[in-house]
């Protein structure tokens, strides 16, 4: 993730989900009641009793006179905008009816303090109430275009509906018809139900015919205003995406506020066709069932929540026989899926994958290799071969597609046939710096990377195979994705190989706060994790951990086992007595990268919400499980190629700053345009007669 995509990601923490709609339609009585008991005065209080009465009476001349056209508009607004196509939903229309009373009450409640500390008289009050009404149509207009994606011609009609209640209420109940009455009634049948001032607060007999043609002047002013917003906003979107900014809106907001999958029809218009390598490792036992499966398409999982391929890690370990662990692969947001349909087409390829895989029961140790910055670990299976990358203690966030695949590659010439190529992911700063540790293809990482995998590639190649024994655990967590942990919780896999145990800890996250990985990998291993950063520049350097690893920082063979005797231990099955200062004798953590846990947060790593203790003693505790559930097993790999529709090259950036722009611009224009409009409201009440 770039600077520019972390400020539109950012953008998401003003986002909130929608409240039901009987709970926005019960704030907005609640506040016309408290409105009216303030603005309108039934007469004076004689005794405690009748002093209740008329606070009664004002609270329901409030409710009345400014409530009712809220509840009108929140039941009206949706089965009308549903009527000319629009996608208004209950919740939505609600909140919105909300929105427009609270515009009402604040003009009000501005104009009434004027009135007090000026010569301003009533009449200006109510000059404040036909703004405020157009304004409330210029509100809805806006958002109805914005969210049903109607013309604005058509969005008139629902944005209309609390603005023409109002309104109508007042003209009942002011007495405004008598001004249109030129020899005698206008229509005298329909009089006794059109004109009741005698049954309105006193204080509603100010509004003259007048208001109601300044307000029908306003709300053509206003609906101009806001057409002119929509199209500087607009236009530079459909001529470079062929897109507009407010498909995203509607979608971006109907995510987050109600779940919908809008936004994935947004992302379809702007999706590139992509080929991707679907790795799969699996492991079986004896009998042949499935033990456990680690699965990498070179897909990125975000962009959000669920949209797209955002949870897709779920998705994998609901379809896997056996524990399923998806990691994140060297693949950065122009390789998100557009929708979750794609996910079924990644699936069906590791189900292809899986036709092919051909087991073996002999494995390598695993062998840790640094080249500048990178640091790989890697653990033959057969003929293939598994790798983790990390920068850490280094800040990193993606690793670019084509520099995966470079990386991918050069270790497979080393002699090897398949390898899977994990993206840690477990080291990061947050939204912080300029760039945010992408590795990008051409970058010194990128080199490093390369080259610790041709090491890597080479030293697995050439190693001894011994028989594999793997045990797994896994716990789902109390933590949520609002405390930056899925639905998977925390996964762990322990192979041994000679006695010699690699821990391969996964946790459902969308990477690390700085440090903690370490912390983690020397609390399982009992050694100091050597920084990487000490190491930039050197040689790339690879060594079975059956010694010294380059960042392990202690020979293994100095570690005594329980029994006090150095590497004590037993060959194969379920042996290998555990070292005295740790766990395991080498490990990895990961992350898969999961955005879920982004839906109203950008920034929520692992480690920044919870407890960094209470994380160690769990993955502690599940990996001693797992070396407890230690059994022989077979493993074997294979890829296949999806066909699938991603975001594509650049269109993430594209689409960020394209964005950022339409928020900086298009608020600063919008703002111009309602100060205009307003202005020329104030002038149009000067020169009215």
């Amino acid at each position: 993730m770039t600077q520019t995509q972390s400020d539109l990601a950012g953008l998401s923490k003003f986002i909130f989900r929608a409240p039901r709609w009987y709970t926005s339609l019960g704030f907005a009585l609640a506040i016309a009641a408290f409105v009216g008991i303030a603005a309108f005065d039934s007469g004076e209080t004689v005794s405690t009793w009748r002093g209740f009465l008329f606070i009664g009476r004002d609270a329901w001349e409030g409710i009345f006179f400014i409530g009712v056209p809220t509840v009108i508009a929140s039941f009206a607004t949706t089965g009308i905008d549903r009527f000319v196509g629009g996608k208004l939903t209950p919740n939505r229309s609600s909140l919105l009816a909300l929105a427009g009373e609270l515009l009402i009450v604040a003009f009000i409640t501005v104009a009434a303090v004027l009135t007090t500390l000026t010569p301003l008289d009533q009449t200006f009050v109510y000059d404040s109430l036909v703004v405020a009404l157009a304004s409330v149509f210029a509100l809805r207009l806006l958002v109805i275009v914005a969210v049903s994606r109607r013309s604005l011609l058509l969005a008139t009609v629902p944005a209309s509906i609390q603005t023409l209640a109002g309104a109508a209420l007042l003209f009942v109940y002011s007495g405004a018809l008598s001004y249109l009455e030129v020899g005698g009634p206008l229509l005298p049948y329909a009089g006794k139900y059109l004109a009741r001032a005698e049954q309105a607060p006193p204080e509603i007999t100010a509004v003259t015919a007048n208001h109601f043609l300044l307000l029908g002047v306003l709300c053509a002013l206003y609906a101009a205003s806001v057409y002119a917003v929509v199209v500087v906003i607009d236009r530079p979107w459909r001529k470079s995406l062929g897109v507009s900014p407010l498909d995203f809106l509607r979608g971006f907001i109907g995510h987050v506020a109600e779940g919908t999958r809008e936004l994935e029809e947004f992302f379809e218009k702007l999706g590139q066709d992509a080929i991707v390598p679907v790795t799969v490792l699996s492991f079986a036992r004896e009998d042949g069932s499935e033990k456990a499966r680690f699965v990498l398409p070179m897909i990125h999982p975000g962009p959000m929540g669920e949209i797209g391929g955002g949870n897709f890690p779920e998705r994998v370990a609901e379809h896997a026989e056996g524990m399923a662990f998806p990691p994140h692969a060297t693949a950065g947001h122009d390789f998100n899926l557009v929708t979750e349909r794609e996910v079924d087409t990644i699936l069906d390829a590791v189900d292809r994958a899986m036709d092919d895989v051909e087991y073996s029961s002999e494995a390598t140790t695993s062998v840790r290799a640094q080249s500048g910055e990178a640091n790989l670990l890697g653990q033959g299976f057969g003929d293939d071969a598994f790798l983790v990358s990390t920068f850490a203690p280094n800040f990193a966030d993606d690793v670019e597609y084509g520099v995966g695949l470079a990386a991918g590659t050069e270790a497979r010439t080393r002699g090897l046939d398949d390898v899977m190529l994990v993206d840690g992911h477990n080291s990061n700063n947050g939204l912080d710096g300029p760039d945010l540790g992408h590795v990008t293809p051409g970058s010194q990482r990128a080199f490093d990377l390369i080259g610790a995998a041709g090491e890597t590639g080479e030293s697995l190649a050439a190693a001894e195979r011994g028989e594999l024994t793997l045990g797994t655990a896994w716990n789902r967590t109390d933590w949520t994705p609002m405390e930056g942990i899925g639905p998977l919780g925390i996964r762990v896999a322990v192979s041994e190989v000679a006695g010699r145990t690699t821990a391969y800890v996964l946790v459902d996250g969308n990477n690390m706060e700085p440090g903690l990985r370490d912390r983690l990998v020397s609390s399982l291993t009992g050694t100091p994790v050597a920084g990487a950063a000490a190491m930039e520049g050197s040689e790339a350097t690879a060594v079975a951990t059956d010694g010294a690893g380059a960042a392990d920082g202690a020979s293994a063979s100095t570690r005594a086992a329980p029994g006090g005797a150095p590497g004590a231990g037993t060959e194969g099955g379920h042996g290998g007595d555990r070292p005295r200062d740790g766990l395991v004798d080498e490990a990895e953590v990961m992350t898969t990268d999961t955005h879920i846990v982004n839906t109203v947060k950008a920034d929520n790593q692992v480690g920044a919400v919870i407890d960094h203790d209470e994380l160690e003693a769990l993955v502690d505790q599940l990996v001693d499980e797992a070396l407890d559930d230690r059994e022989p097993v077979s493993a074997g790999m294979a890829v296949e190629q999806a066909n699938v529709t991603v975001f594509g090259n650049d269109r993430t950036e594209t689409l960020a700053s394209h964005a950022n722009v339409a928020v900086s611009m298009g608020g600063a224009f919008a703002a111009a345009v309602v100060l205009s409009a307003l202005a020329v409201s104030v002038l149009i009440f000067f020169l009215a007669p």
